[in-house]
């Protein structure tokens, strides 16, 4: 990870940016959503273009293809390939391996698709490029399952197309079921050095600045590159009020990490809009690909995108993490560790990208819910 070293940085206050627990109800036609803040709301009518009731009807459609999709999952089993919700017409298509059930699929609602790979292919293929990773040169930007095109994409700098071809052999995956995407630039993390809201850490002898994710009984999650596992967090840097200590921290491999919160400093169930402002947020659940999700972080605040892939493995200069969440929203140095939203649903937390926000990018999530259960974490609820 390449890293630069901070000045002197005036001493900030620190945000609590935290996670409610709570039982999801799908909504019905003639619910609102939960209710959301008008900073989010902005921020969603400004990436697509939405009146404010349009943003009322399309969280209402994912919430609704969110429960659709997991009633479907359910009852094809085997035969469920994928599902994906485009915002625009506000439909969910679900992908299946056997023609016998795309009539089942239209009869609950949903737009059918017969794929060759699905889910669970792609999934697999992905794994074995995870296996082969070692051998994939830093020109080798990352991998995801597309499940709109049924296949895994593979990004790779400009004119190096033979590096990717040649993870993919050593991978052992199928070629017909791959594509490789030239000139994608380079992902990074997001822990530059910067000033303002925060936590910071320091790690080699130099301070480092990233953004708090969500809060849960003791402490919140985090990025993994965002401090090593024994390390102090801090309210300033230079350090000198000591606000808690990392008790897990991965990465590469994945980019998750908890803090556990020393006294006088409580993480609360409310995500900071930097807006002066909160955001409560009602629970966990996925949203799927095509999905629009907001972000919170301390550099850039409040962005909005679209989730365009699951299960991304990312190349950070050498540094690989898997299972990432692909999205089309920006993010800049020191929004690792930051909240992503689905509504008022938490997804997960930053890890990194490409672009910036005044010209757009892609931004990586770690998914929320793997942290929670790898390390036994609870939620907090109000």
């Amino acid at each position: 990870m390449s890293r630069s070293s901070i000045g002197r940085i005036a001493g900030t206050t620190a945000i609590s940016l935290s996670l409610i627990l709570a039982p999801h109800t799908a909504a019905t036609a003639d619910t609102l959503p939960a209710e959301l803040s008008p900073e989010q709301v902005t921020a969603m009518q400004s990436a697509f273009g939405l009146s404010e009731a349009g943003v009322t009807d399309l969280l209402r459609a994912q919430e609704e293809a969110t429960a659709l999709e997991t009633e479907l999952r359910e009852e094809l089993g085997a035969d469920f390939g994928g599902a994906v919700f485009d915002i625009e017409s506000q439909e969910l298509t679900v992908q299946v391996l056997d023609a016998s059930a795309l009539d089942p699929v239209q009869e609950a609602g949903a737009d059918a698709e017969l794929v060759q790979h699905g889910q669970t292919g792609l999934d697999e293929a992905v794994e074995a490029l995870n296996t082969a990773e070692d051998s994939a040169s830093e020109s080798v930007h990352g991998w995801y399952a597309d499940p709109e095109s049924d296949a895994v994409v593979v990004e790779v700098a400009q004119g190096r197309t033979s590096d990717a071809e040649q993870l993919v052999e050593s991978a052992g995956v199928d070629p017909t079921a791959v594509v490789i995407e030239e000139g994608t630039d380079q992902p990074r993390t997001y822990a530059d050095i910067i000033g303002g809201n925060p936590y910071y850490f320091q790690q080699g002898g130099e301070w480092f600045v990233c953004s708090v994710g969500f809060g849960v009984v003791g402490g919140y999650v985090t990025a993994g590159h965002c401090g090593e596992q024994g390390s102090s967090t801090w309210l300033n840097a230079p350090g000198t009020i000591r606000t808690g200590t990392v008790a897990e921290s991965v990465f590469p491999g994945q980019d998750s990490a908890w803090v556990r919160t020393g006294a006088g400093h409580t993480p609360r169930p409310l995500v900071d809009n930097y807006s002066g402002g909160t955001v409560t947020v009602t629970g966990s659940t996925e949203a799927p690909v095509g999905a629009a999700v907001c972000r919170s972080g301390q550099t850039t605040g409040w962005h909005c995108g679209v989730i365009q892939a699951k299960n991304q493995s990312v190349n950070y200069s050498g540094d690989i993490v898997n299972g990432l969440t692909r999205t089309t929203a920006c993010a800049e140095g020191g929004d690792s560790g930051g909240s992503w939203l689905a509504g008022t649903q938490a997804q997960g937390v930053t890890s990194g990208g490409s672009g910036n926000c005044r010209s757009g990018g892609t931004t990586f999530y770690q998914p929320l819910n793997p942290i929670l259960s790898q390390w036994g974490l609870t939620l907090l609820t109000s």
